[in-house]
């Protein structure tokens, strides 16, 4: 991996060491009986000397020519690290979603699926659940968010490639 492990990094935080910085790239998001959308993304894990990253990801559907055009999503949360290899990460939305992920970190590498999905009563879907891989192949990050709602079981929904900024 191309990237160096800060001096005063909170030692909790060097198996997520890979994440920070901010991420940029483009990726798509498709459900069905919604027209397939690419869209740019930004994300950013950072850190304060704790024993988390804050995590900001947001993306813009874009033009014909790569020009972000409107909001698509926005998300926000903490990931946290375990003495046991694992993660945790709590998330929300402005679509009237919050999550609770877990997964075992790997190198490089995390898997993560929801522990609790809570939504409010007018929540843009009726989201139930989800997983969510991110990992690293040749210096960019790459991810995938499957999703299953109370009308279809859990499918590929959004995936992105992002290279650091």
């Amino acid at each position: 991996m191309t990237f160096e492990i800060p001096s005063d990094l909170n030692p909790a935080l060097v198996g997520l060491a890979w994440l920070r910085g901010r991420w940029e790239g483009s990726g798509y998001r498709e459900w069905p009986g919604e027209e397939k959308i690419k869209f740019a993304q930004q994300v950013d894990f950072a850190e304060n000397g704790g024993d988390y990253l804050h995590y900001l990801a947001q993306a813009f559907e874009v033009d014909d020519d790569g020009r972000p055009t409107k909001p698509l999503f926005m998300e926000t949360g903490f990931w946290r690290p375990l003495p046991d290899g694992t993660v945790d990460v709590v998330m929300c939305s402005p679509d009237g979603f919050a999550e609770a992920w877990y997964g075992k970190l790997q190198p490089g590498r995390l898997d993560l699926v929801t522990d609790a999905v809570v939504r409010t009563p007018d929540a843009k879907v009726a989201y139930t659940a989800g997983r969510r891989l991110y990992g690293t192949v040749e210096g960019k990050l790459m991810y995938s968010f499957d999703r299953a709602t109370e009308t279809e079981p859990l499918r590929p929904f959004v995936w992105a490639t992002l290279q650091r900024a």
